[in-house]
């Protein structure tokens, strides 16, 4: 009996030596350089047992085959190991469904010269090397008979009696190692259930969102080894792929009644993990918003008091935003076309200076499921005429962005009819008060500090309150990236809606919790403060001039009832832009808006009953 157990790893005693070998030196070759990083917990266990089922697979297959599997596996995994780790030298991150979305799109001759890489010196001299050098011990272990030939036969002859020795030895130990092989397994199927079970959960999604959802979710899946990342690459490009499908066939027919260009500039500023909660605008105790309180005076910033977003997660928000599909209608958002490409249809020029979806090797599941859609070259060229190419620290970067190119894109005329004014939609997505907060503001305009706080928020331990600075100091800086913003457009004919995609906790109340908890079970505290958002549309004096009928309409709706996924129809109206896609019962300004309609968090939670119940006098 114990002799079976012992069978599958003594069949194929180099490949299971080896395999978990390099399993061991691929999760330290990726291990981040930060003080407390260490390798998955379950590691030796879940690679112990992931080898030894794979060799009881291999023991059924006859020895002539088997060669050739093995020889396939070595292939494949030493292979995979050395991209795996490679990205990591060279993209500060493993295998990810963003880098093989980008190898996708190199022709033969950058993944030829990518190749070659691989074997250059500084790369051999990297974290790569100790794979190359595993693979050179087991070419030489393979091929050990033959390196012994040039050995003298003394030496041969004392190694052969050592072998004899060792198989004399072995029906004594056969037992033993069967008891030892039967307790690992034992110690391992414990170890690794929750991960298994876990890596079910997560290859089970049907969309890319919901594997980013469950990838969010507390206990998600460790995917330890460079082979399991390049499955869920594969798996997480495929679902990507299927979206992309729906949302090209949707963007196929695009028509454009007619445009009236009602609004000659419009500006979408998207910012990112902001909570109502924080804003001075809407009530907040710090001064987190100054400059948006000095334009609410002037009467040209016109503040919302009852927004709530659809989604507390970035992708989701966008996909939404974007889609013209809005929650609660037949279909899936890639089913219905994305306004920006409608704007172009209808003759504006539409621009994405974006802090955060670029297309980049080290991009998170996150980044890359909020901008896929974003970053596909057919798809970004229907949609946007100009994008920005790099990432900044900060979001001041956009503004340079911004300015570096504004002589040479030339926003206020039509290259093409220089006598005709050119009518542009402009959308800004920040970073904003994203995790980690301190790394969000020049340290320099550092305004809020932890003893501040001492009165206010004497609950907090002095490591809390500090970090409720960073993120003050976070909606400060904000605001004045927002300021600097609304200043550029101050003098033209313009119009800007500000929105963050989602709330953000830091510490509300009695939580004792930063970011966002990605629970499917949405309570009121949870509502209350990662799903209000601050909301605020600008008109200039000169928008005014020229539209009093449409600034009257703001100042109207600014009570209502609204929650962001129904932003594009808001957009179509202010461009004048007719077509079919566009409802006016989504419409915030329009007098048919329904402010009955349901809003749906997450699909799943109706946020009005949710208020109802937690404050029935409202």
């Amino acid at each position: 009996m114990m002799g079976n157990i012992l069978y599958p790893i003594k069949a194929n005693s180099g490949f299971f030596v080896f395999m978990y070998i390099l399993g061991v030196v691929c999760a330290f070759c990726v291990l981040p350089d930060r003080r407390g990083a260490c390798v998955a917990v379950q590691l030796y266990a879940e690679l112990f047992l992931d080898l030894y089922v794979l060799c009881c697979i291999l023991a059924l297959i006859p020895l002539k085959i088997r060669r050739w599997v093995r020889g396939i596996l070595y292939f494949i995994l030493y292979f995979t190991a050395l991209a795996d780790t490679y990205c990591f030298v060279d993209f500060s991150s493993t295998l990810n469904p963003s880098i093989l979305m980008l190898i996708g799109e190199t022709n033969g001759r950058e993944a030829g010269e990518a190749i070659s890489s691989l074997f250059s010196l500084d790369v051999i001299f990297s974290k790569v090397g100790w794979i190359l050098l595993l693979m050179l011990i087991h070419v030489a272990y393979a091929c050990r008979h033959q390196i012994l030939k040039v050995f003298p036969s003394d030496v041969r002859n004392r190694l052969s009696c050592w072998q004899k020795k060792l198989y004399l030895c072995a029906p004594v130990f056969r037992p033993v190692g069967g008891i030892v092989i039967a307790v690992l397994l034992v110690w391992s199927g414990i170890s690794s259930a929750e991960n298994k079970v876990a890596i079910v959960h997560l290859f089970s999604g049907n969309t890319i969102g919901e594997v980013e959802h469950t990838l969010a979710e507390p206990c998600h899946a460790q995917l330890y080894t460079p082979i399991s990342r390049l499955v869920f690459s594969l798996y997480a490009n495929h679902l990507a792929g299927k979206q992309l499908g729906q949302l090209i066939r949707a963007s196929e027919n695009v028509k454009v009644d007619s445009c009236s260009f009602t609004s000659p500039n419009i500006v979408l500023i998207i910012g990112e993990s902001y909570g109502k909660a924080h804003a001075q605008l809407d009530g907040y105790f710090m001064p987190t918003t100054p400059r948006q309180i000095a334009l609410r005076k002037s009467g040209l910033l016109i503040n919302y008091d009852d927004v709530v977003t659809c989604w507390n997660l970035t992708s989701y928000v966008f996909k939404n935003v974007f889609s013209m599909h809005v929650v609660g209608e037949k279909g899936e958002w890639c089913d219905y076309p994305l306004f920006p490409q409608i704007f172009r249809k209808a003759g504006y020029r539409v621009s994405f200076l974006t802090n955060q979806f670029l297309p980049k090797a080290h991009e998170e599941v996150y980044d890359f499921s909020g901008g896929f859609f974003l970053n596909h070259p057919g798809l970004s060229h229907q949609e946007f005429d100009i994008r920005n190419s790099q990432l900044h620290q900060y979001d001041s970067g956009l503004l340079s962005d911004y300015d570096g190119d504004l002589e040479k894109r030339n926003f206020n005329f039509d290259p093409k009819n220089p006598k005709r004014l050119s009518h542009n939609l402009i959308i800004f997505h920040l970073i904003g008060q994203h995790v980690s907060y301190r790394d969000r503001y020049p340290q320099n305009q550092t305004h809020f500090f932890a003893s501040q706080y001492d009165d206010v928020r004497s609950d907090l331990t002095p490591k809390r309150r500090k970090m409720l600075s960073y993120y003050d100091n976070a909606c400060l800086y904000n605001d004045s990236i927002v300021n600097q913003i609304v200043k550029r457009f101050a003098h033209q004919n313009a119009i800007i809606i500000y929105m963050p995609d989602h709330g953000e906790e830091c510490y509300e109340g009695n939580r004792g919790f930063i970011c966002r908890n990605h629970s499917s079970v949405i309570n009121w505290p949870l509502a209350h403060y990662e799903f209000e958002i601050p909301f605020w549309i600008y008109c200039s004096k000169d928008y005014i001039r020229h539209n009093p009928e449409i600034f009257q309409e703001v100042i109207e709706a600014r009570h209502r009832k609204f929650m962001t996924d129904a932003l594009p129809d808001m957009l179509l109206y202010l461009a004048g832009i007719h077509t079919k896609y566009y409802h006016a019962k989504y419409n915030l300004l329009s007098p048919e808006y329904d402010e009955n309609r349901p809003r749906i968090l997450k699909n799943t939670t109706d946020y009005d009953k949710l208020r109802q119940k937690a404050m029935p006098h409202n």
